[in-house]
C-alpha cells in the first residue's frame, strides 16, 4: 500500500477535508499515527474464535443449555420471571449468531470444503430448535397484555433494553397465534422455504444450460456466465447470449412457474393464517412499514418513467444504435483503460468520505487495518460481496471479490457503508436493539456510493473519464432503482393474482412480466424494443422468493440521494440527523427512524430527489456530448 493510500486509510486525508466543496464542516481532527500495513488481504476470524476446537466447545456448551429457556413456558406472568427469560433469550440468540457467523464466513471462503458446509448446516438446525423452544414467548407475552408488561418494565430498570422489542411483540398481537400454532408455524419454516431451496438447487446445479461458442471456446451459459457475457461489446454476441440464456429458461418455465406459484401461495396462506388483509401487508407488518411507502415508490416511479426513457435514449446515442433492444441494456457505454487496484480503491473510497468527517473515516480505517475484509477472489470462494454485522461483541466482516475495476471500487464503498452502520449501531445500542432493518441498511451503503461518484467526477482528468463515471452512476440508478421497482411492481402483481384465486401459470407470469418490462423501458414509445421471448426473465430472478424484499433497494437509494443532497449542500442539521439514524440501529421501526431523520418514504419527495439527481447527471453527460 502506498504512503498516500495508507494515510487516507488511517483517516489522514486532511487536504481532502480542507478542499471538499460544500462539505459539512467538521472539527479539525487530531493528528493520528500511521497505522501498520495489513500483512494479508484475507480476513482475520480469530476475534470470533481462535480455531474450530474453540468453536466446537462453545457450540457444545450452548447446545447443552438451550433447553433452559423452555423451562419457563407458562410462567412469564409470575414475578421476576420476565427479568430472567428476556436476558436468556437474547444471550442464547447472540451466542448462536456468533457460532453461525464463524461457520458461514469460513464456508464462504471455500465452498469446496464440505466440513465447513456441514458446520453451517449444524447451526441452522440448532437455530431451528432454538426457534421452536422460544415459540411460546410471543404468545405468552401477548396474553399477559400491554398493561402487565409495561408495569414490569417500570418496576425493573434492568429490563429497559427490551422495551422496544417487547413493544414490537405487543404490536403484533392481532397476528400472533396460540403457542401451539406458533410452534407449528416455526416448525414449518423448512417446508415454506422449500420452493426457494429448490429454485436455487435447480438453476445452479441441475438445469442443463445451453452452450455457446465465445472466443473459440464452448461455454455453458449458466447464470454466472450470462452475467459476464451479456455486457460484451459485440452486439451480435449479446443477442446470442440473451437468446440462448432465456431459451434455456423457457424450456423449463413450467417447472419454474410451479416453484414460484408454490412460494406465492405459501406467502398468501401465511398472511391469511395470521389474519392479514393481504401478503404485502403481512410482509411489511414486522417492521411496520406502511403500504403507502410501497405504493408511493411504484406510483412516483411510473409518473417519472420519462426520466428513465431519457437515460435509455442517451445510451442509444452513446452506443450509436438506431434500434436499441433489451439485449443492449448491459452494454458499457463508455470504456476506460483505468485500473483500480485495491490501494487506489481504498484511496478513492476514503477520499470521497471526507464530507463525513475524520471520526467516520477513522472507524473504517480501523477495520481495514484490523483485517475485517476478505479482499480477492480465490478458488472455492463465494462470489459477490456482502457485509456481516451480526457479531455484536466483535466487529463487522466484509466479503469482497475485488477485481481492480471501478465496479469493485463502488462495491467496496457500498459494503463499507454497511460496516460503518454496524459499527455505529453496535457502539450505541444494546444487543436487543442493535440489529437494523434492510429498509435502513441500504441507505448507509448507497449514500457512500453517491459520495464516491461526486468525488470521482470532481477529480476526473478529462471528458472521457467523466463520461465513464457518469455512465457508471446512471447505470447504478437504473439497476438499483428502476429495475428493482419494476421487480417490486411485478411481485405485487403476482401476489394479487393468487389472492384473487388465479393460478400462476408460466404463460401468465411471462405476460405480467413482459407488460411491466415493456412499460418501464418504453417499448411502445420506440425507446427500447423488448422481444416477447424475454418475458421469461421472471424465471431467473431469485429475489422473487425473498417475499417483498427488493423494493427496499429502491427506497433506500432514493432516501440516500436526498441525504447526500442535503449533506453536500452543507446542511449541518441533516448531517447530524443522518449520523443519529446510523446510531439508532433497531431502536424503533425503520420507517419511523428514517422519518425522524427528516425523510418520509411514504411521500414522493425522496423519489423525486433521486429523479433530480439522475437528470443532473444526464445534464452533465449531454453537456459533454454536445461540445463542438
Amino acid at each position: 500500500m502506498s504512503y498516500k493510500a495508507l494515510a487516507l486509510a488511517s483517516g489522514l486525508a486532511l487536504s481532502s477535508l480542507a478542499c471538499a466543496q460544500n462539505a459539512v464542516q467538521q472539527p479539525t481532527p487530531n493528528p493520528l499515527n500511521p497505522l501498520p500495513v495489513p500483512t494479508s488481504h484475507d480476513w482475520d476470524l480469530t476475534p470470533l474464535y481462535a480455531d474450530w476446537n474453540q468453536w466446537q466447545q462453545d457450540k457444545d456448551s450452548i447446545e447443552a443449555q438451550l433447553n433452559r429457556i423452555g423451562h419457563y413456558q407458562g410462567q412469564l406472568d409470575q414475578p421476576g420471571v420476565l427479568a430472567t427469560v428476556l436476558p436468556l433469550w437474547y444471550q442464547q440468540g447472540k451466542a448462536l449468531s456468533r457460532l453461525s457467523i464463524y461457520a458461514s464466513l469460513n464456508a464462504d471462503t471455500d465452498l469446496r470444503d464440505s466440513e465447513n458446509g456441514a458446520r453451517r448446516s449444524e447451526i441452522r438446525m440448532l437455530y431451528n430448535r432454538y426457534n421452536q423452544l422460544t415459540a411460546y414467548l410471543r404468545p405468552e407475552l401477548i396474553a399477559m397484555g400491554e398493561t402487565a408488561v409495561t408495569a414490569q418494565l417500570a418496576q425493573d430498570p434492568a429490563l429497559a433494553p427490551y422495551r422496544f422489542p417487547l413493544q414490537r411483540i405487543l404490536d403484533a398481537s392481532p397476528h400472533t397465534l396460540s403457542p401451539d400454532n406458533e410452534a407449528l408455524m416455526a416448525g414449518t419454516g423448512v417446508i415454506r422455504s422449500g420452493p426457494m431451496t429448490s429454485f436455487s438447487t435447480f438453476t445452479n446445479a441441475e438445469l442443463p444450460w445451453a452452450e455457446v461458442e465465445i472466443d473459440s471456446k464452448t461455454i455453458a451459459l449458466t447464470p454466472a456466465q450470462y452475467g459476464q457475457y451479456r455486457a460484451n461489446e459485440d452486439r451480435a454476441l449479446r443477442q446470442t447470449v440473451f437468446d440462448t440464456f432465456f431459451g434455456s429458461l423457457s424450456q423449463y418455465q413450467r417447472t419454474l412457474a410451479s416453484l414460484l406459484n408454490t412460494h406465492v401461495n405459501a406467502q398468501v396462506f401465511t398472511a391469511e393464517s395470521r389474519h392479514f388483509d393481504n401478503a404485502l401487508s403481512a410482509s411489511l407488518a414486522n417492521e411496520q412499514v406502511p403500504e403507502a411507502v410501497y405504493r408511493a415508490l411504484v406510483d412516483t416511479t411510473n409518473d417519472n418513467l420519462d426520466t428513465f426513457h431519457r437515460y435509455l435514449k442517451l445510451r442509444a446515442r452513446l452506443l450509436a444504435l438506431d434500434d436499441q433492444a433489451y439485449f443492449d441494456i448491459y452494454a458499457p457505454v463508455v470504456s476506460t483503460e483505468l485500473s483500480f487496484g485495491i490501494e487506489t480503491g481504498i484511496e478513492l473510497m476514503m477520499d470521497s468520505l471526507a464530507p463525513m468527517g475524520s471520526d467516520y473515516q477513522q472507524r473504517i480505517a480501523t477495520g481495514l487495518e484490523q483485517r475485517w475484509m476478505d479482499t480477492y477472489p480465490k478458488p472455492g470462494k463465494r462470489s459477490g460481496a456482502y457485509m456481516s454485522g451480526r457479531a455484536y461483541d466483535v466487529h463487522p466482516y466484509v466479503l469482497m471479490n475485488y477485481t481492480d475495476d471501478f465496479g469493485s471500487v463502488s462495491t467496496l464503498t457500498h459494503e463499507w457503508g454497511h460496516a460503518i452502520h454496524s459499527v455505529y449501531s453496535n457502539e450505541s445500542q444494546p444487543y436487543p436493539t442493535a440489529g437494523y432493518a434492510t429498509f435502513v441498511a441500504e441507505i448507509a451503503s448507497t449514500l457512500q456510493e453517491h459520495l464516491l461518484v461526486e468525488h470521482v467526477l470532481e477529480h476526473a482528468q478529462n471528458d472521457n473519464e467523466r463520461l465513464f463515471y457518469l455512465g457508471q452512476a446512471l447505470d447504478q440508478i437504473r439497476g438499483t432503482y428502476f429495475r428493482q421497482t419494476m421487480f417490486a411492481e411485478f411481485e405485487l402483481a403476482i401476489h394479487q393474482e393468487v389472492e384473487g384465486g388465479k393460478p400462476l401459470s408460466d404463460n401468465r407470469l411471462s405476460e405480467l412480466f413482459l407488460d411491466i418490462q415493456r412499460r418501464y423501458h418504453g417499448h411502445d414509445q420506440g425507446v427500447m424494443t423488448i422481444d416477447e421471448r424475454y418475458g421469461v426473465e421472471w424465471a431467473y430472478i431469485p429475489h422473487f422468493y425473498y417475499n417483498f424484499y427488493v423494493y427496499q433497494y429502491a427506497t433506500s437509494i432514493a432516501a440516500s440521494a436526498q441525504f447526500a443532497e442535503q449533506i453536500l449542500s452543507g446542511d449541518q442539521a441533516a448531517y447530524q440527523r443522518y449520523l443519529e439514524l446510523l446510531k439508532a440501529g433497531g431502536s424503533d421501526y425503520p420507517y419511523q427512524l428514517v422519518k425522524q431523520a427528516g425523510i418520509d418514504m411514504a411521500q414522493p419527495a425522496p423519489y423525486l430527489a433521486l429523479i433530480r439527481r439522475m437528470n443532473a447527471l444526464m445534464d452533465q453527460m449531454e453537456a459533454i456530448l454536445d461540445k463542438p
